[in-house]
């Protein structure tokens, strides 16, 4: 371990597993939105599916839907709130209400939110496999860490990948649910069961994510390392410039 490591990844270490698990739980929080997140993401598709369950139409049901997406993302602007969040899920919103416009199938509303999450459960394994796992890439930004778990932690890269592993085989088992019911279902019966597995898998996920997590060494924080550098070459500088002047003094006198 270097010099630089003993303030971030040691010191943290020597506080505790208890330390390291709330550390793990607020990033954890702060990267998927947390209970507001998760409103946010479910309740455009409630809106959708109940109004088309109960009058059967599409451009109101769709109409709805985009305007409370549009609604929580000014809400959080108005509050001055990341909008993140609520505007990935805005951008779900559109793409559905455009497929299921074009195509005049109130199915093809939830079609797009599909692919993604098809997408992005190969994306959690394909990167892994390549020995990058995307959770990685994700959560080191928000631990303050960036790339450092890929070469000089070697116990957190292998909990990013488990963590990987999990979310990419939930998200592929979500998808072997819905796609086939995206054929065999009617709307409204493919909407609530769309609705009713939004949050379960997701918090399933999550759970893993901080179980492996929070077993794993702590993270180095590249941030603190860069300014405890910049501290140490400015003192470097201060004292070298204290010589020249000590030497010009000398010079001087002499």
């Amino acid at each position: 371990m270097t010099s630089l490591d003993k303030p971030t990844a040691q010191d943290q270490e020597d506080r505790g597993p208890e330390h390291n698990r709330a550390v793990t739980e607020a990033a954890l929080f702060d990267a998927f939105g947390g209970i507001r997140g998760m409103v946010e993401t479910v309740l455009p598709g409630l809106l959708f599916v109940t109004i088309f369950t109960i009058n059967k139409d599409l451009h109101i049901s769709a109409i709805a839907a985009l305007a409370v997406s549009l609604l929580l993302v000014a809400v959080r602007l108005i509050r001055r709130d990341t909008v993140k969040h609520a505007f990935s899920g805005v951008f779900g919103v559109a793409f559905g209400v455009v497929f299921a416009m074009m195509t005049g199938n109130a199915k093809d509303f939830y079609l797009p939110g599909m692919l993604y999450t098809l997408g992005l459960g190969l994306a959690y394994i394909i990167t892994t496999l390549a020995g990058v796992p995307l959770i990685g890439l994700i959560l080191g930004p928000v631990f303050k860490e960036n790339l450092s778990w890929r070469t000089r932690n070697p116990g957190r890269k292998k909990a990013y990948a488990k963590a990987s592993w999990a979310w990419g085989l939930i998200l592929l088992a979500k998808c072997a649910i819905l796609f086939p019911l995206y054929w065999w279902a009617d709307t409204t019966q493919f909407g609530w069961v769309l609705v009713a597995l939004k949050i379960p898998p997701f918090l399933l996920a999550v759970y893993l994510t901080w179980v492996f997590l929070a077993k794993a060494p702590p993270p180095i924080d590249v941030f603190a390392e860069m300014e405890e550098q910049e501290r140490a070459e400015r003192a470097k500088e201060e004292r070298a410039e204290e010589e020249r002047n000590a030497a010009a003094r000398g010079d001087h006198e002499a």
